[in-house]
């Protein structure tokens, strides 16, 4: 029997807690509803009423009658809201429009440059995040809650940036508030592995408990989920393995001040330089992707060993977290098998037979949609809450 019967902050109405049965989407009567709880059928009437009063349920049928009037059954109503998803990297923005299960209803990708701060990236997010409800003809009203993905340390507990080595000018600065004097809804926000980790377990993983998202783009991060709970560790930095030492990078500058980190050694802008100074012509990680993609044998090596110093930092994260699952994303991901081969190598070789008999190392399943994904996760888990749905009611 599930507990529904305390008040919450719906006072005694408890139509918050009711809700979270049906957020399944499964239909169910109220009888139904009444047996699982253990309420009243005339307090789940009243639960029930409250909560398609919001739009939140609808109808979606009739049940099977055991004599008299068939049942009406209940289920979520998905468009009844929507969130807005950002994934705000380094020098893209993704945004999303999607329902109250994550079903992405409208997109736009652009260029950005995070290094511009964040009234202009930020006033760049709010504009297109406009002309997107416009396009789907949702009025700002329908718009119940904004997730945030940014390429940094997050405190997710206010939102703020702290310390981000490639975001000049956000370091402190309040995301939620400044989001909010221009779009008056709840604005979560988070480091944007930590979102493509929950976006990658919602797509491909849903039933894994163990799993490790690991970015590799212009940095290099990864989101850990544990017990089937996001890991942000004491201080929101939980998973940041792109300034973890390694031998072949000793003396190397990185640019968070330290040498011979995993990121000045393995990230798309490091292979790109090293690439460059054996002659060949890489501004970029793109750069560097097209060349595997032709089959250039120098690119494929210098991919190839840049998955081996990621698995000598992942070795660690084995034994450690213990993941059935660890999926390779970020744009460094499109160069495929040749560095999740490089990862497999090291990682297979060093870790304990016991933790990788049936850990899996693949590419992400959702791919560039990752973090746009868990951004939409992070605004419909709080949306949606006990205490969310109260706050509608008032």
């Amino acid at each position: 029997m599930v507990d529904v019967s305390r008040n919450s902050a719906l006072g005694a109405s408890g139509a918050g807690e009711l809700f979270q049965l049906l957020r399944d989407g499964k239909p169910r009567t109220r009888a139904e509803l009444a047996e699982t709880t253990g309420l009243a059928r005339s307090t789940i009437a009243l639960r029930v009423d409250a909560l398609m009063h919001l739009g939140l349920i609808a109808p979606v049928g009739d049940a099977v009658s055991t004599g008299g009037r068939p049942s009406s059954r209940f289920a979520l109503n998905p468009g009844a809201r929507v969130v807005l998803a950002a994934d705000l990297g380094a020098s893209h923005g993704m945004l999303a429009v999607t329902d109250l299960t994550g079903v992405v209803l409208a997109k736009h990708r652009g260029a950005i440059d995070i290094g511009q701060g964040p009234e202009v990236v930020l006033g760049w997010m709010v504009e297109k995040a406009r002309e997107l409800l416009a396009e789907l003809d949702r009025q700002h009203g329908e718009l119940i809650a904004i997730g945030i993905g940014l390429p940094g340390p997050v405190q997710h507990s206010t939102g703020r940036p702290v310390h981000p080595p490639i975001m000049p000018g956000w370091d402190g600065f309040d995301v939620p508030g400044w989001v909010q004097q221009h779009l008056q809804v709840p604005v979560l926000v988070d480091n944007d592995v930590n979102i493509s980790a929950l976006g990658e377990r919602a797509a491909a993983w849903p039933d894994t408990e163990h799993l490790l998202f690991v970015k590799v783009a212009t940095g290099i991060g990864a989101g850990v989920i544990s017990g089937g709970l996001l890991q942000r560790g004491a201080e929101g930095i939980a998973g940041d393995i792109g300034h973890v030492q390694i031998p072949r990078g000793a003396g190397v500058p990185c640019h968070c001040g330290n040498r011979g980190c995993l990121e000045a050694m393995a990230s798309g802008p490091a292979i790109a330089a090293a690439l460059r100074a054996d002659g060949l012509d890489t501004r970029s990680g793109q750069d560097v992707i097209d060349l595997v993609k032709h089959g250039d044998i120098q690119a494929i090596q210098a991919v190839r060993q840049a998955g081996r110093d990621l698995g000598e930092v992942l070795t660690a994260c084995v034994s450690l977290v213990n993941p059935s699952v660890i999926a390779i994303g970020g744009s460094m991901a499109q160069a495929g098998e040749h560095l999740i081969a490089g990862v497999r190598e090291l990682v297979y070789a060093r870790s304990m037979p016991l933790a990788t008999q049936h850990l899996t190392i693949v590419q992400s399943a959702a791919g560039s949609d990752a973090a746009v994904i868990g951004a939409s996760m992070l605004a419909i888990h709080h949306a949606l809450s006990p205490e969310s749905i109260a706050a509608m009611t008032t």
